[in-house]
C-alpha cells in the first residue's frame, strides 16, 4: 500500500475541513444582525470598543466576529483597527433601502438552526426534526409563540423585498384582473404588482394575525385592494390570478394539491395560478433552491421542486403547467391554467 499522501489529497482534505467550519459564518452574521452593528457605522468607521459601547457588547468578542465577517466583504478593517461598512454589508442596516436584517434573524433563528443540526435524523427517518425539538409542527409552534411568529413574518417580508419588483415585472397581468395573493403575508408582492397597474384589483388572503401587519394602506392603492381572512387549505376567494409565493415549498404534495385545487375551484374562467418558488435545475451547479430545500426538510414538511415535479403536482390538482417564467431572482413563476379534461 502506498502511504504517500499527495499534495492534492491534502488540499482536498483541508477544503472539506473549511466547509465543515462554514456554519460559524452565519452564526457570526446573526450576531451582527442581532446587535445592530451596521446601524452604528452609517457615519463612518469605528473601533470595536466604540461599537461595543454603542451595542452593549464585549469589545474583544465583537472584534472577533467582525474580523470573520470582513473576510466575506460585509465589513472592512483598516490599519488602525477600525471597521467600516461595505457597500454589500449596507443591506444589514435596519433602514437600508433593501434591508435584510430581519431576514437574517429569521433564517438563523433557532427554529431553523436547531433542526438543521439534526439533519441526520431527517435522512434516517424521512421526516422533519422540528416537532421532536419544539413539541409541535412548524406553524402550530408559531400559533402558540407570538414572538417567534413575528420574527418569521417580518423575516419573510424582508427576504421578499428584494424579489417582489422583479417578480411583478416578469409577468404580464391582464388589465382589469383581480389578483389574489394567497398566504400573502404583509402584502409586499401585491403592493409591487398593483403599484404600476392601475386597472388591477387585489385581495390579500391570509390569517387574521398576519393581515394585521399588511402594508397595502397607501394613497396610490386606495380603493383597489381588500383583505380576506381564511385558510388556504379550506378555500380561496374568487379572482382571476392567484399568487402562491413561497407557499407550496412549505407543504408536502398532498397538502400542496389541496391548496392548488382550492385556487382552481375559486378562479374565474380563463384564470391562472402562479406558483412563485425556486425551480430546482437538474444539474450539479450551485442554486439557492438546493440549500433552501434542506431547510424545508429539517424544519417543515415541504420541499423545493423540479419542473417535472411541478408538472405532476399541477396535473393532480386539475391544472396544466403552461409555462415557467424566469424572474431574475432565485424564484421562477410557474404558471398553471385549468386543465381541459379536469
Amino acid at each position: 500500500m502506498n502511504h504517500r499522501v499527495t499534495k492534492d489529497a491534502r488540499k482536498d482534505a483541508a477544503r472539506i475541513i473549511d466547509e465543515a467550519l462554514g456554519f460559524l459564518y452565519p452564526a457570526a452574521l446573526r450576531v451582527a444582525a442581532a446587535v445592530g452593528v451596521a446601524d452604528h457605522l452609517t457615519d463612518g468607521p469605528r473601533t470595536p470598543s466604540e461599537l461595543a459601547k454603542a451595542t452593549g457588547t464585549d469589545p474583544r468578542s465583537l472584534h472577533r466576529v467582525l474580523r470573520l465577517l470582513a473576510t466575506r466583504g460585509l465589513f472592512e478593517e483598516d490599519g488602525e483597527g477600525r471597521f467600516r461598512l461595505t457597500e454589500t454589508g449596507d443591506a444589514l442596516r435596519s433602514d437600508a433601502p433593501v434591508s435584510v436584517r430581519s431576514a437574517v434573524l429569521m433564517i438563523t433563528d433557532r427554529t431553523f438552526w436547531l433542526p438543521a443540526g439534526e439533519m441526520t435524523r431527517c435522512v434516517e427517518q424521512g421526516a422533519s426534526a422540528f416537532e421532536d425539538i419544539f413539541g409541535a409542527p412548524f406553524f402550530d409552534h408559531f400559533e402558540r409563540d407570538a414572538e417567534t411568529a413575528a420574527i418569521f413574518h417580518d423575516g419573510m417580508a424582508s427576504m421578499s423585498d428584494a424579489e417582489n419588483q422583479p417578480i411583478a415585472d416578469a409577468y404580464s397581468f391582464p388589465p382589469g384582473a383581480t389578483v389574489v395573493d394567497v398566504g400573502g403575508g404583509h402584502g409586499g408582492l401585491l403592493l409591487s404588482i398593483l403599484g404600476d397597474r392601475p386597472t388591477l384589483q387585489g385581495i390579500l388572503y391570509d390569517q387574521p394575525h398576519v393581515l394585521a401587519g399588511h402594508r397595502l394602506n397607501t394613497l396610490d392603492l386606495a380603493g383597489r385592494w381588500t383583505t380576506a381572512e381564511g385558510d388556504f387549505f379550506t378555500s380561496a376567494p374568487p379572482g382571476d390570478i392567484y399568487l402562491l409565493k413561497r407557499i407550496l415549498h412549505d407543504w408536502d404534495d398532498a397538502q400542496s394539491r389541496t391548496i392548488l385545487r382550492n385556487c382552481r375551484e375559486a378562479m374565474r374562467p380563463g384564470g391562472r395560478v402562479l406558483v412563485i418558488d425556486a425551480v430546482i435545475p437538474q444539474d450539479n451547479n450551485p442554486h439557492q433552491g438546493k440549500t433552501l430545500d434542506l431547510m424545508m426538510m429539517a424544519s417543515l414538511v415541504g420541499r423545493e421542486r423540479t419542473e417535472r415535479e411541478f408538472r405532476d403536482l399541477f396535473a393532480e390538482a386539475g391544472l396544466h403547467l403552461s409555462r415557467i417564467i424566469p424572474t431574475g431572482t432565485v424564484l421562477s413563476i410557474v404558471e398553471g391554467e385549468a386543465a381541459r379534461d379536469a
